[in-house]
């Protein structure tokens, strides 16, 4: 199910963390957002913008401040003519019967408007619309991503559900799937993985699903990175449950570092360059044996802008990885800005951290 969301609030424009915040909690309720729309206090777009979402059946999350949460129920009640009267020590259009702390959702012909108040350094309050569609997610690696969606289509039809698929990075492909009215998501899912043997995962989230793993096999990971600054370790701390399952994670930018660090030979630096796979190989082994970790994961390349040579352009990159026993080098040419680069840096380690150890990561 979608649902569109709307900020009402300066602050909300200008406020990156806050914005983020709320954007985050939404996505975890519903399949997509179909849009996200903005208006400061003294907008006066607000009232026919709330008017055509009310006329058009829609769901929407209204996001205010403490302060414009009354006025944004006077322009609801102007709109379903209606009045406010205090319920639960808060202002609420008199047809809301579902409220609690700082948020209300009301019903308008078949609109759903749930209106919450948030400011900066505070919790968001309940979300109210309820998410009734059934949907789940799947990752599938090392797959064509063409013959992909022709045996995803086939399938989805087959079980009534409906799919959408993205190509992450080569070899890692997303796919949300919804079920239609008669839909069997479960039988979905199973004939993928029967049909994609030791390729997919059925996780709404990658990481976590590592996270999960890891922890319940009782292992442990640690990380090297250079280019991607520490990027790499940020996207598994985000995340709960991360204490149990990550030793730590060197960011080694200087060749000096790298040696003192992680013990990877001058020489090896000298001939071979920071930029390459004997560099990335002795980080890993390094990153594994100063934290006596199961599985490391090493980084170094050329994010940009400049810094780049002929042989070695901006975006190349070498990934290691390793488990105690295995080991494996990838060398990239990536295309993008900094950010971009060091983004699907991170996202190809993920990847080969999986595809190391088939048997812990995929049911075999």
């Amino acid at each position: 199910m979608s649902v569109r969301l709307v900020f009402v609030g300066k602050k909300f424009i200008y406020n990156s963390s806050l914005k983020e915040y709320v954007i985050r909690k939404v996505e975890q309720n519903f399949d997509f957002i179909h849009s996200i729309t903005f208006f400061k206090e003294s907008d006066n777009a607000l009232f026919l913008y709330l008017q055509s979402i009310m006329d058009a059946k829609e769901r929407l999350i209204a996001v205010t401040t403490k302060q414009t949460f009354s006025t944004l129920g006077k322009v609801i009640c102007t709109i379903s003519s209606d009045n406010q009267i205090l319920k639960g020590n808060m202002l609420l259009p008199s047809e809301c019967n579902v409220y609690e702390q700082g948020t209300y959702l009301l019903q308008y012909k078949e609109a759903q408007i749930n209106v919450l108040h948030v400011d900066e350094m505070q919790k968001l309050p309940q979300i109210l619309i309820q998410n009734i569609a059934t949907k789940a997610i799947i990752h599938i690696f090392e797959e064509d991503y063409e013959n992909l969606k022709f045996s995803l289509t086939q399938i989805a039809q087959a079980y009534d559900v409906s799919i959408d698929d993205v190509n992450i990075i080569d070899g890692w492909s997303k796919v949300n799937i919804t079920s239609k009215k008669h839909g069997d998501i479960s039988k979905f899912i199973g004939v993928a993985k029967s049909q994609f043997t030791s390729k997919v995962i059925a996780s709404s989230s990658i990481i976590p699903y590592i996270i999960e793993k890891l922890s319940h096999n009782n292992k442990k990971i640690t990380f090297a990175e250079s280019c991607t600054g520490g990027l790499l370790s940020y996207y598994f701390t985000k995340h709960n449950g991360t204490s149990n399952i990550l030793e730590g994670s060197l960011v080694t930018y200087s060749n000096s570092i790298k040696e003192n660090w992680l013990a990877v030979e001058g020489d090896v630096l000298e001939q071979y360059g920071a930029v390459s796979a004997q560099v990335v190989h002795q980080m890993s082994e390094g990153a594994l044996n100063v934290s006596e970790a199961d599985y490391a994961i090493s980084i170094s390349g050329i994010a940009g802008d400049g810094g780049g040579t002929p042989q070695k352009p901006v975006g190349t990159v070498f990934i290691g990885v390793r488990s105690k026993d295995r080991h494996k080098e990838l060398h990239l040419n990536l295309n993008g800005d900094r950010n971009y680069i060091q983004q699907q840096s991170v996202l190809y380690g993920v990847k080969m951290l999986l595809l190391l150890d088939k048997e812990l990561f995929f049911e075999i």
